[in-house]
């Protein structure tokens, strides 16, 4: 390494299947300092499963949780220790990397063309493990509509199916009582330097958090005996933000339908083709997945979709659901609007977001009168405008500002937020 230069490396990871922990260690070099980090899994129990499979899962998934340590410095020089990649794994390495990151890429204003260049050799020659699987299913539930929804669709096919949980809070518990599965917790602990560093100028921002739930799923259902991992990622999460350097910002990226695929591919080549990820939301968008929510009103005073007030420390499920701020809820309040009546969403969200003047600007981008769709996992500017056409012929919020703002068209869009 020159004196320069700075290089991350995936060291080693261990799994203690007594303490049912497992422990992943990395290292990043820079001119100046050594730094050392340990991200830990805890797993609710452990049962047998074939070795071969589960070594290659651990080895991927120790690629995906690296995300979060890599970018702290984005170095070039990247160098795995206790194995290596093919030619193709390293592609897909890349990709997700360089795509997963684009929005910290762009807010940050990194040059990503050429920077992710995972190692390969060759002469690696990857094969698949067969393993026997139950015919069931694990939905990856987040505590939100479209998780909700893939549930109740799931029950409706009358699918075997249980619930994985990726840290658990006590809103996604209330669920899950509620969707009436079993749920399957694992418990991920940054190292604690993340933040300190991050605090004294590292690089910080958005990582791509579907596809380390995917692959932390994965590793459920290989413990766990599940032969389908399901999503509820929409078509909605293909539309993306910003263009920037030659390439196509999406905050939802790993949610899109280029990483399922990409995705699916990669595990049916390289770790088994007997567990299959997709999405069972995957033909609709966000408008649809919301009048479908709709019919669920035993779910209204539980769930939220809202990431700024979705705290791990929140002990009472039912405090701090919606910030009422954010464009995740403004884009949740109009969509529910559409199919609810006004009391009934403003019951929901212990407020009227349509009303609320500061959130204008929010509304003209969510609807694409001004910059561009926000960084958020919101609805494309077609949908939103889609739902203020049906709040428009219901004319229950006409009195409000941002249903005045919409009524005066794109030709007096202005942008003070008056």
């Amino acid at each position: 390494m020159g004196a320069n230069e700075k290089k991350f490396i995936f060291e080693k990871y261990h799994f203690d299947l007594k303490e049912k922990e497992i422990k992943f260690y990395y290292l990043l070099q820079t001119p100046e300092k050594i730094y050392r980090f340990i991200e830990k899994l805890f797993l609710p129990a452990v049962i047998s499963s074939s070795a071969p499979v589960l070594r290659t899962v651990l080895d991927n998934l120790f690629l995906i949780l690296g995300i979060s340590y890599w970018k702290l410095f984005c170095p070039s020089s990247i160098e795995i220790l206790p194995f290596r990649l093919s030619k193709p794994q390293a592609d897909f390495w890349n990709t997700v990397y360089t795509k997963g990151l684009g929005e910290f890429f762009y807010k940050n204003k990194i040059d990503f063309r050429g920077l992710v260049r995972f190692p390969f050799s060759v002469s690696e020659k990857p094969k698949p493990v067969r393993i026997f699987r139950k015919g069931r299913s694990l939905l990856m539930l987040g505590g939100g509509k479209d998780s909700i929804v893939a549930g109740e669709l799931l029950k409706k096919k009358k699918k075997t199916f249980d619930l994985f949980i990726l840290n658990p809070v006590p809103l996604q518990k209330k669920v899950g009582e509620l969707l009436n599965r079993d749920i399957i917790f694992i418990k991920r602990i940054l190292d604690p330097k993340l933040p300190q560093l991050n605090a004294g100028g590292a690089y910080n921002g958005h990582v791509p958090v579907s596809a380390i739930y995917a692959f932390t799923g994965l590793l459920a259902a290989c413990l766990y005996d599940y032969k389908q991992i399901v999503a509820a990622n929409e078509k909605s999460a293909n539309y993306g933000n910003i263009k920037y350097l030659g390439g196509m910002i999406n905050h939802q990226w790993s949610k899109s339908a280029e990483f399922e695929d990409l995705f699916q591919k990669y595990v049916y080549k390289f770790i088994t083709p007997d567990i299959i990820y997709y999405s069972l939301l995957r033909p609709y968008g966000e408008i649809e997945i919301v009048k479908m929510f709709s019919k669920y009103p035993q779910y209204f005073n539980v769930f939220s979709s809202c990431n700024t007030n979705f705290r791990l420390s929140k002990s009472d499920f039912n405090s701090g659901r919606w910030c009422g701020r954010c464009p995740k809820c403004a884009f949740v309040f109009a969509a529910l609007s559409a199919y609810l009546e006004k009391n009934e969403v403003i019951k929901i969200f212990d407020k009227n977001m349509l009303a609320d003047k500061t959130l204008i600007p929010v509304y003209k981008e969510l609807l694409g009168f001004k910059n561009h769709k926000p960084f958020e996992c919101v609805g494309t500017p077609q949908e939103t405008k889609k739902a203020f056409q049906i709040i428009a012929k219901r004319k229950e919020f006409d009195d409000d500002p941002v249903i005045k703002m919409y009524f005066r068209g794109f030709a007096s869009m202005s942008g003070d937020g008056s």
